[in-house]
């Protein structure tokens, strides 16, 4: 389960978090300053680092082009953003792409 104790711990500031209708978190947006990072569930073997990016298709390209082992071809998103996965050598997920969330707050 995906906790939001973060904010508590390390100073983070919640963005926005989207929940199940049992209450638990999949998806939420995390800041501290002007960075932002996002955390989601599931298997702690197969999670990673999301890295916004401004030009997805050359940082590809490049990463391709460098030997980086893809495992996740680029796409577009139903969430309106381009974007990709690779392993790094010690087996970790990093994702890039040109997400770059608009968050409403609640009044």
């Amino acid at each position: 389960m995906l906790h939001l104790r973060h904010t508590q711990a390390f100073g983070f500031n919640e963005r926005v978090a989207y929940r199940g209708d049992e209450g638990k978190v999949h998806h939420a947006e995390m800041h501290l300053g002007p960075g932002i990072f996002m955390l989601g569930e599931g298997d702690p073997a197969e999670q990673g680092v999301y890295v916004a990016v401004d030009d997805v298709d050359a940082h590809y390209a490049r990463a391709k082009a460098a030997g980086a082992e893809i495992v996740r071809e680029i796409e577009d998103t139903p969430y309106d953003s381009r974007e990709y996965t690779a392993r790094d050598l010690e087996g970790h997920l990093w994702s890039f792409g040109d997400y770059h969330p608009e968050v409403t707050r609640e009044p």
